[in-house]
C-alpha cells in the first residue's frame, strides 16, 4: 500500500512514518504549496521504504513566459538534484 501525506506538515509526516514504517508514502506539496524537500527527507525517509515526492505546481508554473519549457525543465532538474543530494 501507499499512503498520501502532505509535505506542508512535517510533524505529521514523522508521526505517520512511525505508525506505518513499512509502506511507501506519496508526498505532494513540495514547492508551490510550501513543503520543504529537506524536511520531507528528514521526517519521511527510512532505510527500507521510500518516498514518492510530488511537485507539480512548482514545475508547471515555473514560468508564465515563453520560456516555460526551459523553466519547467530547469525546475524539475533542480528538484531532482536536491533529492539526489538528500538520498546519497
Amino acid at each position: 500500500l501507499m499512503y498520501v501525506i502532505g509535505a506542508t506538515r512535517p510533524a505529521f509526516l514523522e508521526e505517520v512514518r512511525k505508525i506505518i514504517p513499512e509502506h511507501f508514502l506519496l508526498v505532494p506539496g513540495v514547492g508551490a504549496q510550501g513543503g520543504s524537500l529537506e524536511e520531507v527527507a528528514k521526517f519521511g525517509m527510512n532505510e527500507d521504504i521510500g518516498l514518492l515526492v510530488n511537485s507539480s505546481r512548482g514545475i508547471i508554473f515555473a514560468s508564465e513566459q515563453e520560456d516555460f519549457a526551459e523553466a519547467a525543465r530547469s525546475k524539475a532538474k533542480s528538484i531532482s538534484e536536491k533529492m539526489r543530494e538528500l538520498i546519497c
